[in-house]
């Protein structure tokens, strides 16, 4: 694995799981009040755009990263229609 490809997996997995308390504070505490939709979907379809990209220029770091966020995205949105 080159040094690129390293930092790249490296950004992607930071970015990544810092959705992680985010998710676990919505379960715990079963409200989404403080999300707006306006970011929610708006941050949802670039995360989607960035993974068409990163399958596009056949990007691993992109892809993985882009398809970890969008899978928590997604569980947030679903808790947010369960809790919203």
């Amino acid at each position: 694995m080159d040094g690129v490809t390293a930092l790249g997996l490296t950004a992607g997995t930071l970015t990544t799981i810092a959705f992680i308390p985010q998710l676990v504070k919505a379960w715990q505490s079963q409200s989404t009040g403080d999300l707006s939709w306006g970011m929610v979907l708006t941050f949802t379809t670039g995360v989607s755009l960035w993974l068409i990209y990163g399958i596009w220029i056949d990007s691993l770091p992109v892809i993985l990263a882009n398809t970890v966020t969008l899978l928590f995205q997604l569980g947030l949105i679903s808790l947010k229609i369960k809790y919203g």
